[in-house]
């Protein structure tokens, strides 16, 4: 996700996040002044910054307790972002294992497929006194600010999000994202990874509505903290975490279904 947006090859990537870059490396890839590029990458949602005369992304160096995560949910009118757009994003900030703000809002849209409406539960009617997508998205931007983006399978809410902004005239999101997914396969020991599966077996959150934006938003966070709990303690700043979910073996999987069985003898 970061390589489609970002001016640098995945090399450099992974230099930033972990041995540093050097200046020469980071100006050979640059069309623009470096300084200009930090500047813009800042406000794009990404802080690079120099340490012993090497670049890093600022995440290397911040503690997991320290850091700020923003856990995003969107629903949308389809998959496809050249003809569907949002159509309710929710996010809660949290730090330290606390949430210290939210954000939530329905989009108006004029057409919402009936499918979409049953497994939603939003109608287009729903939307009629709904913010437009492009007031919806920038206030969303400035909530999200540096944190660090959080989703369940991040690739599709992350990648949405985007291109959406995008779209509007704004510039592509490059902040550092976790993906809620593949952190829970290596730190929950669960036969299906599904946020609803997950959500039934470890009753993470008991008001849910899977697939509202917000009630999805709260259940990602309660299997966050809990992967959290599970990890190793030589995981201590965010960097670590991310390459941590990415790279760290899978747990093993049951052969059978807990919850069915546990259905059976009910």
């Amino acid at each position: 996700m970061l390589t489609d947006n970002f001016n640098l090859d995945a090399k450099s990537i992974s230099r930033l996040s972990s041995r540093g870059l050097s200046l020469k490396t980071l100006k050979e890839q640059l069309n623009e002044e470096l300084e200009l590029s930090i500047e813009l990458w800042k406000a794009q949602g990404l802080h690079v910054i120099k340490h012993q005369g090497y670049y890093y992304f600022d995440t290397k160096f911040i503690p997991i307790n320290q850091a700020e995560f923003c856990i995003v949910d969107i629903e949308t009118n389809g998959s496809k972002i050249e003809k569907h757009q949002i159509i309710e994003i929710a996010a809660v900030k949290v730090k330290n294992g606390l949430i210290i703000d939210r954000f939530e809002s329905l989009v108006h849209t004029k057409e919402i497929n009936p499918h979409i409406t049953e497994i939603t539960g939003i109608a287009a009617d729903d939307t009629t006194n709904a913010p437009q997508l492009k007031d919806v998205l920038q206030r969303f931007k400035l909530f999200l600010g540096n944190a660090v983006f959080v989703a369940h399978d991040v690739k599709f809410d992350y990648s949405f999000i985007s291109k959406s902004l995008q779209k509007i005239g704004l510039e592509p999101l490059l902040n550092r994202s976790l993906c809620s997914l593949a952190l829970a396969e290596r730190t929950i020991v669960s036969y299906r990874y599904a946020l609803s599966y997950l959500n039934e077996t470890l009753q993470l959150n008991p008001q849910a509505r899977h697939h509202r934006a917000m009630s999805d938003v709260i259940t990602t966070y309660g299997l966050f903290l809990l992967s959290l709990e599970n990890l190793d303690e030589d995981i201590k700043t965010v960097e670590d975490l991310i390459q941590f979910s990415k790279e760290a073996p899978r747990l093993k999987r049951p052969k059978f279904d807990p919850l069915l069985e546990l259905k059976k003898e009910h």
